[in-house]
């Protein structure tokens, strides 16, 4: 039996679908039409991004059903209001006929961000690069998943100990070895990145590190986060903030070779739906650009690397400038 793999939807993939084919569905599942109730398309960019995480479009029908609910509940309870005849005596023993009638909602009834927020309850998902980015030793990574792919924060930090590293996060096999490969590709070049050492000639002297891949619950494998590894180190032990609109992927080799990764469509799917503006990917991934729709690619920069140095260079405000022509020694060196 073959295995066919299928894509998931982009953002304004969704919302074509959700325009053309959703909403409509659902008004008229829930007795409704587009003279009651209207959601403008900036509605539903706030219940793509805000409310789902998938690949398909499931989750977003679900969501636009229950604002079709919503609203349904809210007409049907005003239509069913009677009018109300109270009869009452006057002083004088005349009948006085008091009247209230039910005021209808103006239609057609518009759900705007606040109605939706209203309905939904609070955002699901909000974007938390920038505040994740804030201080060094943390990097944003790309990875592959069954819903599409996903970004991951990478974190690091050091504490006092002999030299160990420790690793969190429901890590596979293939990822606890890009993890080693990434610390001592540091250990051997942290000298070119201007990094000192406080004692001795080994960053990991008197001190583990720590690599946590954050929500610990899911399971993680796979080569592509080598350079995002190394990027946090780097950025741990130069003191120095990743920059807050990158996000990578890619293998790395023990001389710091960046080979291609599989999933690219995936990822680069994910990094725009998080807001992230800029993406390192390995040269040799530059093909897969093709498979993405261009309405995506055009809100992008690729940064296309072949070596871990092009990875820092790109990674960090500034690069590292002066250590550029030390650097292609050592590259020079290994070939």
């Amino acid at each position: 039996m073959e295995v066919i793999h299928v894509g998931g939807y982009t953002h304004e993939e969704k919302l074509q679908i959700a325009v053309k084919h959703l909403i409509s569905k659902q008004l008229e599942e829930h007795g409704l039409s587009n003279d009651v109730l209207v959601i403008p398309e900036e509605s539903v960019k706030i219940v793509i991004s805000k409310y789902t995480r998938e690949a398909g479009v499931r989750s977003l029908e679900r969501k636009i059903g229950a604002l079709c609910r919503a609203v349904a509940v809210k007409v049907a309870e005003k239509g069913s209001e009677l009018n109300r005849v109270s009869n009452s005596e006057g002083s004088d023993g005349d009948k006085l006929g008091v009247i209230e009638f039910s005021q209808p909602p103006e239609l057609p009834i518009v759900l705007d961000e606040n109605a939706v927020e209203d309905i939904l309850g609070p955002p699901v998902y909000e974007s938390e690069v920038c505040n994740r980015l804030s201080q060094p030793g943390v990097a944003v990574g790309l990875a592959w998943t069954a819903v599409g792919g996903d970004i991951m924060f990478v974190e690091a930090t050091t504490v006092e100990g002999d030299g160990q590293l420790i690793l969190t996060g429901q890590l596979g096999d293939v990822m606890k070895e890009s993890a080693k490969l990434a610390v001592n590709w540091v250990r051997t070049h942290y000298t070119l990145y201007g990094i000192k050492t406080n004692k001795g000639n080994d960053v990991m002297e008197n001190r583990d590190i720590h690599i946590h891949f954050p929500a610990g619950a899911i399971g993680k494998d796979g080569p592509s986060a080598g350079v995002t590894i190394v990027a946090v180190l780097v950025s741990l032990f130069s003191g120095r903030c990743v920059a807050s609109d990158v996000a990578m992927t890619g293998e790395i080799t023990l001389h710091g070779l960046v080979l291609p990764v599989g999933g690219v469509k995936e990822k680069v799917l994910a990094a725009h739906r998080s807001g992230i503006r800029r993406i390192i990917l390995p040269t040799r991934n530059k093909k897969d650009l093709l498979d993405i729709p261009k309405s995506v690619t055009a809100d992008l920069t690729f940064v296309f690397v072949n070596h871990i140095d092009d990875v820092l260079q790109a990674a960090f405000e500034g690069g590292f400038p002066e250590t550029g022509k030390l650097v292609e020694k050592v590259i020079l060196s290994n070939l």
